[in-house]
This record gives structure tokens, sequence and C-alpha cells, in this order.
């Protein structure tokens, strides 16, 4: 991994979504530090020069939801490969969910996360610890202990709590001590479904999760943040009617983020076709009215984040029989065009649309937003906006590759990212997927740049 003093970005569109700023220019790093915004120093001498022509400079993304395979994981390496992929996907920050094998009930597993994560030396990883132990809704975890080991919240991940004075307790203890609780919106005994429930599921003979499943939960959720004064995260918003109630809720005042998963907003119950396992999700896919909900929220601030739910399933749990398949798809590669796909359907200024990916990301996990200005960290990417391409297997570099959005056409690629000022991926024609994940960059002053559209 190379360490250069100093980088130059030139010529690129420099966004900076905290800010609003929005115009063409310079970025000067030196060490771990953006120096200069808009014009280099007079006599800055870099290590490295980036040509960004035509290109975006912009803060890392932030993904609140990526499983990374560890602890446990069906095949070794797996974190290394999918913080390679982060990196190459333009994710600098990982938030991960606590449902791995074992679960992140316990502070050494946290601590081996983080620390396996720190000699990977790519995009940052923020766990999240189990709300109750193994996740079983039977027993608060250690809250206090997790947090002491990083944890940034507690989460159920996707296993709803069933024993509500159990959830109330928990909401209680967390107020106390000013923790944020991550909850998927979903009753115990509604949701056990395989698709959304309506017509396109009723011909297919598939078991269908309700509206309700998410909208009771939220119902009982509010009631309990209203009691409690407990801090929120509602994860994986899927509903017209659950994005109205998180509306409410926000009106009213109660402390509440959310965010929504990149398949809900580009897909519908529709896409499950003739039985398609890659569409096999959680939530499931449901139906255009939704999507347009999801989507208007998300732009109107109701949902303050896009996330990529990745979830890494293996070929052998998707081979199955749709009702069957596990659910699940990998996605840190594909969250950047998710949101620049965002940001051409809600019509949003780009500064703006951003927002949900990065500044707005990172203050619903508590985290401080990046931001293009002197003084800053130098954690940011290059982007080639218009660039075309597809999510075949060959073009992702995640060890596990299913996607419902493979054989669409996609646009805006990462060229480069850059961490600490370290640059810890770059993008060249020709070199296969292990190969960009895990790029060198040259030191020479004199090499040509990084950041020319093909």
């Amino acid at each position: 991994m190379s360490h250069p003093q100093s980088i130059l970005i030139r010529g690129g569109t420099i966004i900076d979504p905290a800010s609003g700023m929005h115009a063409v220019g310079d970025v000067a790093i030196a060490g771990e530090i953006i120096t200069a915004v808009g014009q280099a120093p007079e006599h800055f001498v870099p290590d490295l020069t980036v040509d960004a022509s035509g290109c975006l400079v912009m803060p890392g993304l932030v993904d609140l939801c990526a499983r990374l395979g560890e602890p446990g994981g069906e095949a070794a390496g797996l974190l290394d490969s999918e913080l390679a992929a982060a990196a190459a996907g333009g994710v600098t920050r990982v938030v991960c969910p606590p449902d791995t094998d074992p679960v992140l009930d316990e502070p050494s597993l946290v601590e081996m996360l983080r620390w396996r994560a720190r000699r990977i030396k790519r995009s940052r990883v923020y766990p999240l610890g189990a709300l109750t132990v193994g996740l079983k809704g039977e027993r608060l975890a250690e809250m206090a202990s997790l947090v002491k080991a990083s944890c940034i919240g507690l989460s159920q991940a996707d296993t709803p709590v069933a024993d509500t004075q159990l959830l109330y307790r928990a909401l209680q203890y967390a107020s106390t001590f000013g923790y944020k609780v991550w909850l998927r919106p979903l009753d115990a005994h509604l949701g056990r479904g395989v698709a959304a429930s309506g017509a396109y599921a009723q011909r297919l003979g598939l078991a269908g999760v309700p509206t309700m499943a998410e909208t009771i939960a939220l119902h009982t959720l509010f009631e309990l943040v209203r009691a409690t004064g407990c801090a929120v995260h509602v994860s994986k918003m899927s509903s017209a009617a659950g994005v109205e109630l998180v509306r409410r809720a926000k009106a009213e005042g109660l402390p509440v983020t959310a965010d929504v998963s990149m398949h809900n907003i580009l897909l519908t119950d529709l896409d499950i076709g003739y039985f398609d396992a890659r569409m096999r999700l959680d939530p499931p896919l449901r139906q255009e009215a939704d999507r347009i909900a999801l989507l208007g929220g998300l732009a109107d601030g109701t949902i303050d984040a896009l996330c990529s739910d990745h979830t890494p399933v293996g070929s052998d749990d998707k081979i199955l029989p749709f009702a069957e398949a596990a659910p699940g798809a990998s996605g840190l590669e594909l969250l950047l065009p998710a949101v620049l796909e965002f940001a051409r359907q809600s019509g949003l200024a780009l500064p703006r649309a951003l927002t949900v990916a990065t500044s707005r990301a990172a203050a619903a996990a508590g985290l401080a937003p990046l931001q293009l200005r002197a003084g800053a960290a130098a954690e940011l990417i290059v982007v080639d906006p218009e660039a075309r391409w597809s999510a075949t297997p060959e073009q992702l570099g995640s060890r596990i590759k299913n996607t419902p959005l493979a054989g669409l056409e996609l646009s805006g690629r990462v060229r480069a990212t850059i961490i600490d000022g370290r640059v810890i991926y770059q993008r060249a024609d020709g070199a296969s997927p292990a190969d960009l994940a895990r790029a060198e960059v040259s030191r020479n002053p004199q090499a040509p740049g990084i950041g020319t559209a093909p």
C-alpha cells in the first residue's frame, strides 16, 4: 500500500454535500489532511497527481448496512474481499449489523472485528452490537460493554423482538446512557412471508408479508420512544404507509432517523418475474406506489439515508426455489450508481442528493460528516459519473456476486478512493477485479492521471 506524502487531484468537479459546494477546481492533500480546495497552493509539489477532468471529487460514501462475513462467514478472507469491494465502490465507512456468526453480543468479538479491519487498512468498519443475547429477544446483551468496545449502537439486525416488555426495558436502558438503538420495523408474527403481499405474490403462490407487518411494528416502536425518549434508527423501510408514519414521528419531534435499501427504490415486486431468486430480499420488494413513496421520503428528508444492504449469499443458497432461497444480495459496489440514479429520479441538485450516502447518513449513524475543506481529513473519492457498466461477476470485486441488478446498465464508477491520504483503490482499464481491489499507486509524480474517462 503506497503512502504518498502529497496528492494533487486536478480539474475535477468538487462536490461537498455537507456545505453544498459545487465547483470545478483542485484538491491538494498533504499527509492525511486536505490542505486546499479550489486552487492548490503556489509552491505545492505533489508526489502523485490525479487527473480528475470530467469526474466528481466528493467525500467517501457511508453505508449504513453491510454484512462483511466476519466473524464467521462461508469462506476465509471474506472480510478482506468485502472491504476491497467497499473501496472499489467508494464506500469509505461501513456500518456492520450484529447478525454475524457468532453474533456480536460480546466485546471480544467486536474487538476482533475492529482489529481485523484495521489490519486490512481499507474502508473503516463501525460495528453495531447485539441488543439481545444471540439476537434471540430473550435477554438483554451487555450494552455498556459493547459500546465501550466501539459499537456505535445496538441492533437486532433483521430479527424482531417479540416481547414488547423486553424491548421497552431495552429502550429505557439505552436512553439512560444515550445509546442509539437500530431496529428493523417488522412484526415477529406477520413478517414470516417471502414476498410482499399483493396480487403478484398471490399469482405466484408465494407467502406474503403485509404492509401492516411494518406499520404495526412502527406504531409500537414510536409509542416506546415516546415513553422512553430513546433515540432510534429505523432500518430498511419498505412501504408507503411506513414512510408516512416516520414523517409524522419526525414532525412530532421524536428522536428518529431512518434508512432504505437501494433495492427498494430501484425495483418492485414485478421484477421477481418467474421466481427469480436474485430478487429474494429482506425486506421484500413492494409495489410501484411504495417505491415512489420511498423515493419521495428520501428526497424530502423523511428517510435519512440510502444503504446497500450488502448481504453476501452464496450461489448454493440462491439456486433454490424462490421460497427456499436465502434472502440477500451483494451491493457495496452498487451503492454509488444507486445514489446517482436517485439523484436523477428525484430531480434534486447533486450536492443535496448525495447527502443520502454522505453527510445525512453519517449524522444518522452518529459519525462526524466528511467535508472537502482545508484542514479536514483526506477521505474522498474520484467518480466518473458518466461511466456505463453492468454488474456482471467479472465486474464485481466482492467474493459473493449475486445481485438483482445484474444485467442492468449502471451509470457511475469510482476511479480512485483515498483514505487518510492513502490511495487505497484505483481503477485501471484492463485489470481484473482482484487486481483493481488491491491496486497499488505509483508515487512517480510524472505518472499519468487516473481519473480520465475511458
